[in-house]
């Protein structure tokens, strides 16, 4: 199944195919390096061209800064997702064997944590805040209004914003 592609899109692929020519193994020894691991550096250097495709970016100025900047953005965001990571399963290292989920199981609630941890970076500071502590600290709304140093209602008015969020994940 072949589609013709617009005449704008030709030109953007274009830059595209430049800049991938251009500066893929700058790119990949760059990550290399920062990572230490071959394998991570080639995955996170062809998610940084993926989302450049995306954005339909027809112009790059600055090749090498302009990677640097989306590279930062994704290599960020695989931090965080390796640093969740490793906190589950260091909380499942505490579990009898018994109890142990399967790889199945594992790998769903890796992805569902990392699910909600994306929509808890688009909450406001306090917001997240006040959503931590009752979900994961069990504060009651009286203690975390003390704690944030907010009246009762903002408490509930944040926990109702982050329910929302939540709710909004799972449609």
């Amino acid at each position: 199944m072949s589609e013709t592609l617009p005449a704008n899109n030709d030109h953007h692929l274009r830059v595209i195919e430049d800049l991938y020519a251009g500066h893929h193994g700058w790119l990949y020894a760059t990550l290399k390096k920062k990572l230490g691991n071959a394998m991570d550096a080639a995955d996170l250097a062809q998610d940084t061209f993926t989302r450049i495709l995306a954005s339909q970016v027809t112009a790059i100025d600055q090749p090498r800064a302009y990677l640097s900047c989306v590279a930062k953005g994704i290599l960020i965001n695989w931090y965080q997702r390796k640093a969740l990571e490793r906190a589950y399963l260091e909380a499942l290292a505490h579990l009898p064997a018994q109890e142990v989920p399967s790889p199945e199981l594992r790998f769903l609630v890796l992805e569902t944590l990392h699910e909600i941890d994306a929509m808890l970076d688009t909450l406001p500071a306090p917001v997240k805040r006040a959503f931590l502590l009752s979900q994961i600290g069990g504060l009651k709304y009286d203690d975390i209004a003390q704690q944030l140093n907010v009246s009762l209602i903002t408490v509930k008015r944040y926990m109702k914003q982050a329910f929302v969020q939540c709710l909004m994940l799972v449609e």
